[in-house]
């Protein structure tokens, strides 16, 4: 009898698990920067908040490694910015990535189709390359655009912009100078050899050797601590590069409720909320994911 009960528990317990099998655990990962770590903590947070099992893999490399592991399904979601979507489908002069909204539902189309790769929510908010001038000298010209900016240079406006040498000789700063009308002697240009922003935003707040223009990327975030107000690129000469969550469909099938879970932060964070977020690590030193769970419990999404 021992042995008959025996068989049968373990006939039950095989049935059991049959019906319900074990959930796997989301792979959270990002890519190298502050930025990219920071929502990818948010997201891990919110997901394991709600009791989706979750495993950080942030940081673990560079866009084509973080890619590369999405489609191996090494991982299963990470943030990746719209306007990458034309290098990754060879399509990059297509100028719907100018456009938010537009380069959104091409590359959410193209990755479906190509990759079973869902593309959630993704924030009001680009980290493509951009001009940012002096806050004072903003206020003195009245600078809001680059619209502005164009006709105060092309009028005669002193400006020494200091960049790098990609974005000086790639083409970005000639389609900027074409889009809105004005030139830039190389007297009026300090180009660095490395491509860091935190170098060219630190010159143009000390004024270094006349910069009063930084390049920098919209939601860097030694931008407000520097006193410099980013131009808006109202022509949209420049690709967006809207922060926006991806998953492997198989994963979302699994946890379909992650897209409502992440709906709320994405559309939290707009480029201002973001430089804020930013400076806290890239300035102040803190951690990603400190920073990430204090916004979190801050609007009320984390205990």
């Amino acid at each position: 009898m021992s042995r008959i009960i025996k068989s049968v528990c373990a006939v039950a317990l095989l049935a059991l698990a049959a019906a319900a099998p074990l959930r796997a655990a989301v792979v959270v990962s990002s890519k190298l920067s502050s930025e990219s770590a920071m929502l990818g903590q948010m997201i891990r947070l919110l997901l394991q908040a709600q009791g989706i099992p979750v495993v950080d893999r942030t940081r673990i490399g560079a866009t084509p490694v973080v890619r590369q592991a999405l489609l191996a399904g090494e991982i299963d979601l990470y943030v990746e910015y719209t306007g990458n979507a034309g290098l990754f489908f060879n399509d990059a002069g297509n100028p719907a990535w100018k456009d938010l909204d537009r380069g959104y539902e091409l590359g959410s189309r193209l990755d479906y189709a190509a990759n079973r790769i869902v593309w959630l929510t993704p924030a009001r908010a680009s980290n493509a390359w951009a001009l940012a001038v002096r806050s004072d000298v903003a206020q003195a010209y009245q600078l809001r655009t680059m619209s502005d900016f164009g006709r105060w240079v092309a009028g005669g406006g002193h400006v020494v912009l200091i960049c790098s040498a990609e974005f000086a000789n790639a083409g970005t700063l000639r389609s900027l100078e074409q889009t809105y009308g004005f030139t830039l002697r190389s007297s009026q240009l300090i180009v660095l050899a490395g491509g860091e922003t935190a170098a060219t935003i630190t010159a143009a707040a000390a004024g270094t050797n006349g910069a009063n223009t930084a390049m920098v990327y919209g939601t860097d975030g030694g931008i407000a601590a520097a006193h410099l107000q980013v131009l808006e690129d109202d022509r949209h000469d420049q690709p967006v590069y809207a922060p926006v969550p991806i998953v492997r469909e198989s994963v979302l099938r699994q946890y379909p409720q992650i897209a409502t879970i992440v709906k709320p932060l994405m559309e939290s964070l707009d480029r201002e909320v973001l430089q804020g977020l930013n400076a806290r690590v890239q300035i102040n030193g803190e951690s990603d994911e400190a920073v990430a769970a204090e916004y979190l419990r801050a609007k009320g999404w984390l205990k």
